[in-house]
């Protein structure tokens, strides 16, 4: 049967840092999920940063994942529970996202742009910085253009089908 927790575990856009940049973990859930992950803690309560290393072509601990991964609905994922869009559909919308981000990554090493952060999300913060201060070195040349308008294309698509902006 396909059904909205098939297209979650089919997408992994929020697990893997595409979507959401961290995941807060509640003083409650951190003794148990601290046994199934590295956490840094912070007072009581713990977070990492996505991607999340229990995520590899799927979450491995889908049944046991935190609450605020439970709870998170992106947009396509609400579309779909209202039937606005079909299973096709949204899976399209997502491979679409991935092979987009794949080649922003692909760009990224080519242009040997050096960011701080393993996450997507955090890059593209990064990346946002240098374009609106024009502080790299190759801010002025048409690689890094064309970089900055195939993010902007993601940003644009993730906005509209999933409703999370990252640029």
């Amino acid at each position: 049967m396909i059904d909205s927790t098939n297209i979650c575990l089919a997408c992994g856009l929020c697990c893997d840092g595409t979507l959401i940049g961290f995941v807060q973990l509640s003083h409650e859930e951190l003794p148990r999920i601290k046994e199934l992950m590295d956490i840094e803690e912070a007072s009581n309560d713990g977070v990492f940063i996505q991607p999340c290393n229990k995520y590899c072509d799927g979450c491995t601990i889908y049944s046991q994942r935190p609450k605020q991964c439970a709870s998170y609905d992106c947009e396509l994922l609400k579309s779909l529970k209202r039937k606005e869009l079909d299973y096709t559909s949204a899976l399209e919308s997502v491979e679409v996202a991935k092979q987009r981000k794949k080649a922003i990554e692909e760009k990224l090493a080519l242009l040997q742009i050096k960011l701080q952060s393993q996450s997507f999300y955090f890059k593209m913060a990064e990346l946002k910085k240098l374009y609106q201060k024009n502080e790299h070195e190759l801010s002025s040349t048409q690689d890094f253009k064309d970089l900055i308008a195939d993010i902007k294309q993601l940003d644009d698509l993730l906005s509209k089908e999933f409703g999370v902006t990252v640029f």
